[in-house]
């Protein structure tokens, strides 16, 4: 009787909780951050530059922090703070090849990134077989 009631207690526990993970998110880190809906829009023409990457496989079908869900073969890319819908020309520095992106998602989570592609932006660029470039990325809309 008293295993019975530790199995109801326990199962009762666990339901209560389960709704409590995001399955979406990316270990350690909070990808709901910066979600907050904003009028406010990038200057057209800013640019920055850096270190990017590209992701993919691992996280097709599962929900940005935008809310939409990512598609690895659409071009799309993470930044850490431009507004969701911001599209920008991004050119590799090495080779000059281009591909426009628009954000919809929060990222990259390294220091060292300030673009993460997805994998059809990426494979546009060479990053596929390179794994990470500098590139030079501004505002076009």
């Amino acid at each position: 009787m008293v295993g019975r009631f530790v199995l109801v207690v326990l199962l009762g526990v666990m339901f209560t909780f389960s709704g409590c993970s995001d399955s979406t998110s990316r270990k350690g880190y909070d990808r709901s951050a910066g979600t907050a809906k904003s009028k406010k829009k990038a200057e057209i023409g800013y640019t920055f530059s850096g270190d990017a990457s590209f992701y993919g496989k691992g996280f097709d079908g599962k929900k940005t922090a935008s809310g939409e869900i990512f598609d690895r073969d659409a071009f799309t890319c993470a930044h850490k703070t431009l507004p969701f819908g911001t599209k920008l020309k991004v050119v590799r520095v090495k080779t000059g090849a281009s591909v426009v992106v628009r954000v919809n998602d929060r990222g990259p989570y390294s220091k060292k990134r300030v673009l993460d592609l997805s994998e059809a932006a990426g494979k546009v660029l060479g990053l596929d077989k390179a794994g990470h470039a500098q590139v030079t990325a501004t505002v076009i809309e």
